[in-house]
């Protein structure tokens, strides 16, 4: 009989949103009796930890929640080569995938359109002031991080992003630098769409419509004016 000792994981990471692939060795668990994977970038990706003879903890770093989630998992399922789906239990998203190398390999390629499935349907509830046009800013951020093209001038690529009704905020971790990206209107959907790079500056504080016309600035700093003035 063959028994099963290496299973290959396939994970997105949460911190800069590399899809690695990682080996995970029964040895090494019989040995140390954990497993830490980590992202090339240094971030957490997976935690294994062997229960008893024959059960597992997996601690799973969730990109939508911003925590980690415990699931529990016997040595049968882990070690059989048969697939094992890493999922938020808030959402259901697919976070990851456990198993043989080519079947693991070939889901991994659905993990992209997962997300993407469930940014539109948080957009569907129209919670933004033109989700359409979010949506579109959205995808643009994510072709260029996704090509190198997104990071700060201290020298981080690890740009964080928070989401609000008309804009996103970059903000870089390091040296506390924020570049802010208006998606309301067509002009804002325009203005990304015309850059392949967005530098955040070292300690600073831009806004990306500065590539635009005077015009554009104006309206800008009126919107800033009005969206201040309607949280008070």
């Amino acid at each position: 009989m063959l028994f099963n000792t290496v299973a290959t994981l396939a994970i997105r990471c949460p911190e800069c949103g590399a899809l690695e692939f990682h080996n995970l060795s029964r040895f090494a668990l019989s040995g140390r009796g954990n497993i830490r994977v980590k992202c090339s970038c240094g971030s957490f990706s997976l935690g294994l930890v062997r229960k008893k003879p024959h059960s597992y903890w997996l601690q799973i770093p969730c990109v939508l929640c911003e925590t980690k989630h415990l699931r529990e998992i016997s040595g049968a399922s882990l070690w059989s080569g048969k697939t094992v789906y890493l999922t938020c239990p808030e959402s259901g998203l697919e976070l990851g995938f456990i198993g043989r190398a080519e079947e693991v390999k070939k889901l991994a390629q659905t993990l992209d359109s997962g997300l993407e499935t469930l940014i539109e349907d948080m957009l569907s509830d129209e919670d933004f002031n033109n989700p359409d046009v979010m949506h579109e800013v959205m995808q643009r951020l994510q072709d260029i991080a996704d090509n190198g093209g997104l990071f700060c001038r201290c020298g981080n690529d690890r740009i964080e992003v928070d989401v609000f009704l008309d804009r996103l905020e970059l903000h870089c971790p390091e040296c506390d630098s924020v570049n802010i990206i208006y998606a309301e209107t067509e002009e804002d959907l325009k203005i990304i769409q015309e850059v392949d790079t967005i530098e955040l500056a070292q300690n600073g504080f831009k806004c990306l419509d500065s590539f635009s016309s005077s015009t554009t600035k104006t309206s800008k700093k009126t919107r800033r004016k009005r969206n201040r003035q309607s949280k008070t």
